[in-house]
């Protein structure tokens, strides 16, 4: 059974909610930047992220975090705040 990784699961959300034409998921780097930069990201594509997150991984970043610059940096801090923050799945 090959299960994706939180990571693989948001490379294919970022580009599948964000409609990254040019983009595939192994040409995402887990800890390269997604804005500025790195992926080119901005602060509507950040919203709508939030909100695909949310509804995935059941996950929610709150509006006026000061913490929301460091969670959404890469795809491995998503990954990483997702793990901290999603309830626990029954296996």
């Amino acid at each position: 059974m090959s299960e994706k990784t939180i990571e693989e699961r948001l490379k294919h959300l970022i580009i599948d909610t964000l409609m990254l034409e040019d983009v595939t998921a192994e040409e995402i780097e887990p800890e390269a930047p997604l804005f500025g930069d790195g992926l080119g990201l901005d602060s509507i594509d950040a919203l709508e992220l939030a909100l695909a997150i949310h509804k995935e991984f059941g996950v929610r970043t709150e509006e006026d975090d000061e913490r929301n610059r460091d969670i959404f940096f890469s795809v491995k801090s998503l990954a990483d705040f997702i793990r901290s923050e999603a309830p626990a799945k029954s296996a």
